[in-house]
């Protein structure tokens, strides 16, 4: 799908989370579930399928998330899968975030870590982020067991990476 498209559809969103109250969550919700869709092949394929019917296609989505995330969101993904786009989802969803955090005037700073952070590490964390680039940062945390430890931090073009992969890496090409 073009990019003009998939903006199209992050706007699309980011109208129906503000119209509903709950701007904010919608993107962090639709962010949460577009990576458990990325990190599942069988449930991308099936939500991207345009063999199965789009009805059952936004079944899956209500047995998937259905009291687990607001209704705004529910509906959001939803109308994303049965218009056949449910391979696009994580490319909607990083635009949503993007968009979303432009009209804060914030940054993005996608967090890959092996646990989840606790509201106080996710503050310390923006905070030493905002010293670093000057900027007001938002962060997503994305849970990666192949990081084994420590924090990958992609935001705009940087990557601060502290991870024990990669200090393994560097220990094994030393020697």
């Amino acid at each position: 799908m073009s990019e003009e498209r998939i903006t199209k559809y992050a706007e699309a969103v980011l109208s129906v989370a503000s119209a509903e109250n709950g701007g904010a969550e919608v993107e962090d919700e639709l962010f949460r579930f577009a990576r458990a869709v990325e990190g599942s092949d069988d449930l991308r394929r099936t939500l991207s399928d345009s063999k199965i019917p789009a009805a059952r296609r936004q079944q899956i989505v209500e047995d998937l998330i259905g009291g687990q995330a607001t209704p705004a969101t529910t509906a959001v993904i939803s109308m994303i899968v049965a218009a056949g786009r449910g391979g696009d989802i994580h490319r909607i969803a990083d635009e949503v975030v993007a968009l979303g955090a432009a009209s804060r005037a914030k940054a993005v700073a996608e967090v890959y870590s092996v646990i989840e952070l606790t509201d106080d590490q996710q503050a310390r964390l923006a905070t030493s982020l905002q010293s670093a680039t000057g900027k007001e940062v938002e962060i997503k945390v994305i849970i990666d067991e192949s990081v084994m430890g420590g924090l990958l931090v992609q935001i705009e073009d940087e990557v601060i990476d502290g991870t024990v992969r990669t200090r393994l890496k560097q220990l094994r090409e030393a020697f």
